[in-house]
């Protein structure tokens, strides 16, 4: 019994091109439909699931003609824009026979690298999440180039289970999981049944990057599952072929390899904030925003005295004491021009004070971390 896997609330599954275009033979609507009966039952126990799904190209190329994959990106742009068309299609239908909502969202690098689209992007998947509706997501492979593409749909199933703070990422492929070696190279060869997801050496286990292993893609989920649990999120991989495998893997059933996080979400997202980013402007807080932050809530605009510094939504700024320590630091819901008109005044005159309103808080208390707790 997996109790990590199982206890798991908000779940991201991603399902490889392989899976879902039947080895590039075309859609395999039979097996989109079965991911969606899963995925409704779980619904239907209170799991709030995203779904990150390749095979646009391989789709593309299907109703097309095409029989081998181009080399020019313009073509296999093409490719993308056509094959996600009906790669939508069948799963807005498949979900609407369990009366399921799915809505189609397409990232790029640039979109979660850049701090106010990284804020807007995690708002839109967790409103939609709340709303019941089962998000779709791919990489926006009809614009892509080599500077700003994931790279894999690995990579972006981890992204994306930071994004949303995910408890667990399921990794389906057409593999049984990871193997201490190649299985078709080694008999002795046997699965990783659960392991630290930051251990080194299930990177040499898949083969490194001129293995065939990694042709196939394990290389990469690896990868994907060491910088998930960096978020706190756990991952297995498991094959897509194994009858009810979503629904066996959340009821914590030992299928597949489980390579899990040493932190949780929450921990892993603060320890990133406070670590790895610059700041970008200051805020004075009043004796009371100090009491608050650390005691778990929030910053609201009416304990701000003073906006310091030239920012945007979505980037880093320290929150600073009436004695001039910095208390916090967080990732910001308002430019410093708008910060500067709400300071110091409730939240429900934001909307009046600014002709909108994106957020109630200056920081949410889930994009903030407290580095300083003498409230004194």
């Amino acid at each position: 019994m997996r109790p990590r896997i199982r206890d798991a609330r908000r779940i991201v599954v991603k399902v490889g091109s392989a899976l879902v275009t039947n080895n590039g033979t075309g859609l395999d609507k039979e097996a989109m439909s079965e991911w969606a009966r899963q995925i409704a039952l779980l619904r239907q126990q209170g799991r709030e699931i995203a779904l990150v799904s390749s095979g646009s190209i391989a789709a593309g190329m299907q109703r097309l003609g095409w029989t081998r994959r181009p080399q020019e990106v313009h073509q296999l742009q093409a490719a993308a824009a056509v094959g996600q068309m009906g790669l939508v299609q069948v799963y807005e239908r498949v979900f609407s026979e369990h009366g399921l909502q799915t809505a189609q969202i397409l990232l790029t690098h640039d979109d979660l690298a850049d701090r106010e689209r990284y804020l807007n992007a995690r708002s839109t998947l967790t409103t939609l999440l709340a709303l019941g509706v089962v998000p779709i997501i791919n990489e926006n492979d009809t614009v892509i180039t080599e500077e700003i593409k994931f790279g894999d749909n690995d990579t972006l199933g981890a992204l994306i289970a930071n994004l949303i703070e995910a408890e667990a990422l399921l990794i389906l492929t057409d593999q049984k999981g990871l193997y201490t070696a190649d299985p078709r190279k080694d008999p002795a060869a046997s699965l990783v049944s659960e392991g630290e997801a930051e251990d080194g050496r299930y990177e040499t286990m898949a083969g490194g990057a001129a293995s065939q292993l990694s042709k196939g893609g394990m290389i990469t989920k690896v990868r994907a599952a060491r910088r998930a649990a960096r978020s706190g999120a756990h991952t297995c991989i498991a094959s897509g072929h194994d009858p009810d495998v979503i629904l066996r893997l959340c009821n914590g059933e030992e299928v597949g390899s489980l390579l899990h996080a040493a932190s949780t979400p929450l921990q892993a997202r603060k320890q990133w904030l406070a670590d790895h980013l610059q700041v970008r402007g200051k805020l004075v807080i009043d004796a009371g925003a100090c009491r608050a932050i650390v005691q778990g809530r929030s910053l609201l605009p009416v304990g701000t005295t003073a906006v310091q510094g030239d920012f945007v939504r979505g980037e880093v700024v320290s929150c600073i004491s009436p004695d001039g320590r910095e208390m916090a630091r967080g990732l910001i819901n308002y430019g410093a021009q708008e910060c500067r008109r709400i300071a110091g005044r409730p939240s429900s005159e934001i909307e009046a004070l600014l002709g909108y309103i994106d957020e109630a808080e200056l920081i949410h208390r889930n994009n903030m971390v407290v580095l300083d707790r003498k409230t004194d």
